[in-house]
């Protein structure tokens, strides 16, 4: 149990004078020991009186005080100064450097393949001018027209072929495949890879449409036009028949032959290339639209 400082000293005095009073107590005690004894004592002869010395009771010491303890002063903690943390500086993307437009043919092959993502599209490719011959072909099918000379991508290798039953001649459902790697290539396209890509050529493109003389349409725009035609192509489900006109064939529906060159090419594609192009097809326009 602690005893704060007043109880302390208050005890202190109190004790200091107990003691003397209690000394004062035992002397008187004494003395009125030896009146008693001088009193009852058998032998009554008076004995000489001894000189009577006065004793002189001490004076009780005061009491010492009990030693103050200096309060500690804790020292004040020292301002914390925050030094403040430097911005973490992101570097900045490398910029691709564009090629002028007549030098741009290894850039965009580069580009191409790497769209590809592995898949071998090289033998696919032409490679001369590749700028210009893309936009004179998207012009040439937004007008429903397929320009061969200047295609992009090399033709399928493989034959056309047809077959004949009951003396009617209807197209080989085989020659479809000549056109899966061109729809697989379009269809395994990574959409924002795409888009990211087209958006790097575009500079070179908006160039190459500039030279065709165009005052109020952008190669967008263009674009845009060549999707629709390509999407309004039917899905033909069921066996398509043909007849000959020289060494050429033609539909024999004349709803079908009355189509538009390009929307044909849809057609010959067979109708599972054809929807993988248009799924496709419908996906870069609306990213066109964003």
């Amino acid at each position: 149990m602690q005893v704060n400082e007043e109880d302390r000293l208050v005890s202190q005095e109190k004790s200091s004078g107990t003691n003397g009073i209690a000394i004062a107590a035992i002397i008187l005690v004494l003395i009125a020991s030896g009146g008693a004894y001088f009193y009852f004592s058998k032998d009554s002869t008076p004995e000489p009186e001894l000189p009577t010395e006065q004793v002189i009771l001490p004076e009780p010491s005061p009491a010492e005080p009990l030693p103050v303890t200096e309060p500690v002063v804790e020292p004040e903690p020292e301002p914390v100064v925050e030094t403040p943390s430097q911005p973490t500086v992101v570097p900045e993307p490398e910029i691709d450097p564009l090629p002028t437009l007549n030098d741009s043919d290894t850039y965009i092959q580069e580009k191409t393949v790497k769209l590809a993502d592995g898949m071998d599209i090289s033998r696919l490719l032409v490679t001369q001018d590749m700028a210009r011959q893309f936009v004179v072909f998207v012009d040439n099918l937004a007008q429903g027209e397929l320009a061969r000379k200047v295609s992009p991508l090399k033709g399928p290798t493989q034959t056309f072929t047809v077959t004949d039953i009951t003396d009617k001649t209807y197209l080989n459902p085989d020659s479809y495949h000549r056109y899966d790697v061109y729809a697989d290539f379009l269809s395994s396209l990574n959409e924002e890879q795409l888009a990211t890509t087209y958006e790097k050529l575009l500079p070179l493109l908006d160039e190459a449409f500039a030279e065709l003389g165009y005052q109020d349409l952008s190669f967008n725009e263009r674009v845009e036009e060549a999707i629709d035609e390509m999407l309004a192509a039917p899905v033909i489900e069921d066996p398509i028949e043909l007849s000959t006109i020289s060494v050429n064939y033609q539909f024999v529906d004349p709803e079908l032959e009355a189509l538009p060159a390009a929307q044909k090419l849809m057609i010959r594609m067979g109708p599972d290339n054809s929807r993988k192009v248009k799924a496709v097809l419908k996906k870069l326009k609306q990213q066109l639209a964003e």
